[in-house]
């Protein structure tokens, strides 16, 4: 079986959702993690969501890898410069995996309000978390690929296109998030640097369930609230899809690409947590479009 052991990777945003389980599903495979994000056990994030990074690193360990959790907000300069800093010195100038995942954009988004409705307030921190805080990160950990002539980039996104996403700032910040992967790929192609934008289906996260008041035990009992929620995925979906793209010998085939968990199962052949193989594309065309 192919194995990342040997390999360094850093989730910024891994506290919880599709970054913890990125994360998890590395360490599967044997992937040291420096699991990144701002709820510790001593300090809860503006989210005020109980995962802490620890707990993931914690998770990481147990399924095989080695986690360590970092407390980092990636909007601050200093702080992503001090964890690359760290990276560097603690792995000898060595970071093979990059996940740009930092988001906490739900509760800023105003959802049904217009461009000018919106509170511009939030529309900004949307953006210096889903944006700004990528390109700081990717800024300093870019470096570190170069001089090792190998890497691989991945931007966590929501869709695989450029079309307008339902809010004037969430649609800007996600389709930024693509773009950035694709401009990245450009920059770096003559550094044997892979970068791509990867996108889950309907995200069946942990604040999800809470939104539906269900547990992944009676998820389908959500779809009674939302109905497309039946094609939901779990987050060790776009888990696995990362694993298998981080294990790839021939991942550059894909350099500046969005991928999607569903196109990836169809690929590399795997299901989600629950033997289910959810196609958000498939589904969406039929019933949402």
């Amino acid at each position: 079986m192919a194995s990342l052991k040997n390999k360094i990777a850093i989730v910024a945003g891994g506290t919880r959702g599709a970054g913890r389980a990125i994360a998890i599903k590395l360490g599967e495979a044997g992937a040291t993690v420096y699991v990144t994000g701002r709820t510790t056990k001593e300090e809860l994030s503006p989210m005020q969501r109980k995962e802490t990074i620890e707990e993931t690193a914690d998770l990481v360990t147990e399924a095989g890898g080695h986690g360590i959790p970092i407390k980092v907000d990636h909007t601050v300069e200093e702080q992503v410069k001090n964890l690359v800093e760290r990276v560097d010195q603690e792995q000898t100038g060595q970071l093979d995996i990059l996940v740009n995942d930092i988001w906490g954009g739900d509760p800023l988004t105003e959802w049904g309000k217009d461009v000018g409705e919106h509170s511009l307030q939030k529309g900004i921190q949307m953006h210096k978390q889903a944006v700004l805080a990528h390109i700081i990160t990717s800024h300093y950990a870019v470096p570190l690929m170069k001089r090792n002539n190998k890497g691989l980039i991945i931007e966590i996104t929501d869709g695989v296109d450029y079309k307008y996403r339902g809010n004037f700032y969430y649609s800007l910040a996600k389709i930024s998030n693509i773009h950035m992967a694709h401009a990245m790929a450009e920059d770096l192609k003559d550094y044997n640097i892979t970068s791509l934008a990867l996108t889950p289906g309907f995200l069946r996260s942990e604040a999800m369930l809470d939104h539906f008041g269900v547990s992944e035990n009676n998820w389908k009992e959500g779809a009674k609230v939302e109905k497309h929620f039946i094609a939901s995925e779990t987050p060790f979906y776009i888990g696995e899809a990362l694993k298998q793209l981080a294990l790839d010998p021939n991942v550059r085939r894909f350099n500046g690409k969005t991928l999607s968990t569903w196109g990836l199962s169809e690929i590399y052949h795997f299901k989600d947590i629950d033997g289910n193989q959810p196609h958000w594309g498939n589904y969406y065309k039929k019933y949402v479009e």
